[in-house]
C-alpha cells in the first residue's frame, strides 16, 4: 500500500559552484533533479509511503538517479533503466538573489519508452494519491495520453488527482500548454498552482478572485494558490484561507521550492488537518527548500518542519 504516486522524469541537474550567468561559470557540482522526483523525495522525507514511475537511461547518470531514489526510500519498482537513451541533464544559473533559469537537455528522454501497459491498474489502485505535473506531458504528445491513463486508473479507483501546472515554456508552445493542461482539470481534486501559472492557463490578468471563478465549473475540491515567500491561500471545500510565508534568513536557491509546498500539502491531506494547518506547514516546507542550494537538497524531514514551527524542542547535543 502507498499513500502518493507520481509519474516523470529524473535528471542529472548541474548546479553551479558560483552565482551568475552561466557562461561564466567553470565549475558545476552534480545532483539528482526533476519536478516530480522532487516531489518524490519531499514526500518520502515527510513519512509518506512514496512510489515514482519513470524511465531512465542504463547509463552511469541512470544508475546514479536510480539508487538516489531507492536510498530515499522510494518504491522504484516501476522505475527501469533502458538502453539506447541517454538520462536527461539539465543546468543551473543561479543569481545572487537565489532565482535562477533552468537550461534542459532532455531530448530522446527515457521516458518516451513508456507505453499505456506501463501504467499498471494494480500499481496505481493501492495508492491514495495520485500526482501529475505539467512537465513531463509536455515532454512528448505519448505522455499526455499517459498521464490520461494515469489519471483515469486513479478515478476508478477513488484516489484523489492532486496537480501542479508546473509550466515550463522551454518544452511547448504557450496555445499547446494551455490546451492540454486545462483538459485535465476537470478531474483534478487538488490544484497547486502559482497565481502567475493560473493567469497564464486561462489567458487573464493576476486577478484571484477573477481566476477562482474560472475554476469553478470544474468543481475542485482544493484550489491552493502559492504565493513564494508571500504564503499561500486555499480554497478548500468553497472556503478561503490566507496564510502567511515563513522568513529563513537568505534564499540560496528558489528551484524546488513548489514541489516541496507540493509534498507539504500531499502530506497534510492524509493527515485530515483545517485548512490554515495544512497551508501553515506547507509554506514551512517551501520555505526551508529555498534556504539550501540544490533541486531537493532542502527538503525537510517532518522533524525540521515541526522545528521551524515551534513544535518540537531542539535538544543540542
Amino acid at each position: 500500500m502507498l499513500d502518493v504516486i507520481t509519474i516523470g522524469d529524473g535528471m542529472i541537474t548541474f548546479n553551479p559552484k558560483n552565482t551568475g550567468p552561466m557562461r561564466f561559470v567553470n565549475e558545476f557540482e552534480r545532483k539528482v533533479g526533476g519536478a516530480e522526483l522532487n516531489f518524490a523525495v519531499g514526500c518520502a522525507r515527510l513519512g509518506l509511503s512514496t512510489g515514482w514511475i519513470s524511465r531512465l537511461g542504463q547509463d552511469e547518470f541512470g544508475k546514479y538517479v536510480l539508487n538516489f531514489m531507492r536510498g530515499e526510500g522510494i518504491d522504484v519498482t516501476e522505475a527501469r533503466l533502458v538502453e539506447g537513451y541517454p538520462t536527461s541533464v539539465n543546468f543551473k544559473e543561479i543569481r545572487e538573489s537565489g532565482e535562477g533559469k533552468t537550461f534542459y537537455y532532455r531530448e530522446k528522454s527515457p521516458t518516451e519508452t513508456l507505453t499505456m501497459e506501463d501504467i499498471k491498474e494494480n500499481y496505481i489502485k493501492q495508492a491514495k494519491v495520485l500526482h501529475i505535473t505539467g512537465v513531463f506531458p509536455a515532454i512528448s504528445d505519448k505522455n499526455i495520453e499517459l498521464v490520461r491513463r494515469a489519471v483515469s486508473l486513479a478515478k476508478k479507483h477513488g484516489l484523489k488527482v492532486s496537480f501542479d501546472p508546473n509550466i515550463r515554456l522551454k518544452l511547448w508552445s504557450e496555445a499547446r500548454a494551455r490546451e492540454v493542461l486545462t483538459s485535465f482539470l476537470p478531474d483534478v481534486d487538488i490544484l497547486l498552482a502559482g497565481i502567475e501559472e493560473l493567469s497564464f492557463l486561462f489567458d487573464l490578468e493576476e486577478d484571484e478572485k477573477l481566476l477562482v471563478e474560472q475554476l469553478q465549473p470544474f468543481n475542485i475540491e482544493s484550489i491552493i494558490i502559492k504565493k513564494g515567500s508571500a504564503g499561500s491561500v486555499g480554497y478548500i471545500q468553497g472556503e478561503r484561507c490566507e496564510v502567511p510565508g515563513f522568513s529563513v534568513g537568505k534564499v540560496v536557491d528558489t528551484v524546488g521550492a513548489g514541489d516541496g509546498f507540493d509534498a507539504g500539502f500531499i502530506y497534510a491531506c492524509t493527515q485530515d488537518w483545517a485548512p490554515k494547518r495544512m497551508l501553515t506547514f506547507a509554506n514551512a516546507v517551501g520555505a526551508l527548500v529555498v534556504s539550501v542550494a540544490g533541486d531537493n537538497e532542502g527538503l525537510p524531514d517532518k522533524d525540521e518542519v515541526l522545528e521551524l514551527l515551534g513544535e518540537k524542542k531542539v535538544i543540542e547535543r
